[in-house]
């Protein structure tokens, strides 16, 4: 019999397989307790401040990339972050000019809706 670990929807499972042929044992092997480990806690995003033009998302994705830097100013059209769905970065991109607060962290999901940013 050869013990597995293997984990489902962040649940750990421990399996026996029987191995069958020559050197097979033909004792059954007592099922085993695993404890599950703590799931890490999650990571709390910036707080943006909401007064000013807020940048959804347009649909659930990746943040893969920021472009700008918290109190930055940007332009109007200008790429500001990186959203990545169904494998295709897409550049999400300033509804207008000014000074960017980003809502979101490099490597969150998103859902669609969500605040990604606020320009004041």
């Amino acid at each position: 019999m050869r013990n597995f670990i293997i984990t489902v929807d962040g649940k750990k499972y421990e399996v026996g397989v029987e191995e069958v042929g020559a050197g097979a044992s033909a004792a059954p092997a007592a099922p085993v307790a695993v404890q599950q480990a703590a799931a890490p806690a999650p990571v709390a995003a910036p707080k943006a401040n909401l007064n000013g033009t807020k940048v959804v998302s347009p649909f659930p994705g990746l943040i893969k990339n920021l472009l700008f830097a918290n109190g930055a100013t940007v332009k109007k059209d200008q790429p500001i972050l990186v959203l990545e769905a169904m494998k295709m970065d897409n550049d999400i991109t300033a509804p207008c000019d000014g000074v960017i607060t980003y809502n979101v962290q490099k490597g969150a999901n998103v859902e669609s809706d969500a605040v990604l940013a606020v320009i004041a």
